[in-house]
């Protein structure tokens, strides 16, 4: 298993140089460490910030499970997606609203064919609101399929 929070440091993280705006570390509220987040009143409405986790030595012909903590807080704060790189026209995940300030967890399953994935990009898309924000914390990569909750 691959544990990619952000206060480790342990995997690759790119921030997209072609986006509108960069995601930026957070305190977290009980202070153990910090989480990528993105705040409302960043760049325009319909404008993309997008960090890329790169992935390597992913085995062919097999199942990973990507787990991730997940916030939206806010009104009308955005959309936040993600992508996985040989799949770049549709988001294998996709949010658009919170219904509460609360950090959730998001699940993806990924397949691996003949080629294999070798990044997922989380991308946060600005919305109207000017308040809040959209967070990303605790990306987990383990092999095999999703459990259940």
């Amino acid at each position: 298993s691959v544990d990619c929070s952000f206060s480790r440091g342990v995997c690759d993280w790119k921030q997209d140089a072609d986006d509108d705006f960069d995601w930026n570390p957070a305190d977290r509220d009980r202070g153990d460490g910090y989480y990528m987040a993105v705040p409302a009143f960043v760049g325009h409405k319909k404008d993309m910030g997008r960090l890329k986790l790169l992935l390597t030595d992913l085995k062919p012909k097999s199942s990973y499970c990507l787990i991730f903590s997940y916030r939206l807080a806010g009104e009308r704060v955005g959309k936040l997606r993600v992508f996985l790189a040989n799949k770049k026209t549709a988001p294998v995940w996709e949010q658009n609203k919170g219904k509460d300030e609360r950090w959730r967890t998001g699940k993806i399953e990924i397949f691996q064919g003949a080629e294999t994935t070798n990044s997922v990009t989380f991308e946060s898309e600005r919305g109207k609101g000017k308040t809040g924000e959209i967070g990303v914390d605790n990306v987990i990569l383990i092999s095999g399929l999703c459990p259940e909750d």
